[in-house]
């Protein structure tokens, strides 16, 4: 794998992946699903990011459409390691900067360390 990164983090929309591409600190690749997936579409995304051949992370919202998310992408990808945030915040968006810091660098992803004060 020398020319793509070895990490995909899967997270749900848009405002989610600014969040966490603001927050690490090391070439990995951040995947918007926008929302839930068909089969077609996961296939794409299996296909187009190798994500049978990869370290993939699994970053959703912990609300009803996230949770029915990670589940499905759990069964099709039982490799992935789940990442979650706290469901006090309920959305990764509005999830502290420096707690989900704290959650990547827990699954030895690196984070830039001004988001761990």
């Amino acid at each position: 794998m020398t020319d793509q990164q070895e990490k995909v983090i899967i997270v749900e929309g848009l405002s989610d992946k600014k969040q966490v591409k603001k927050i690490i600190a090391e070439d990995a690749e951040v995947v918007c699903t926008n929302g839930t997936l068909g089969v077609e579409k996961f296939d794409e995304l299996l296909n187009q990011y190798d994500l049978d051949h990869r370290d993939v992370y699994i970053l959703a919202d912990e609300d009803s459409p996230g949770i029915r998310l990670r589940s499905q992408l759990a069964r099709e990808l039982p490799h992935a390691r789940h990442i979650h945030v706290s469901s006090e915040y309920r959305e990764v968006a509005a999830t502290p900067e420096n707690m989900l810091a704290i959650e990547l660098a827990g699954k030895q992803i690196a984070v830039n360390p001004i988001f761990l004060i």
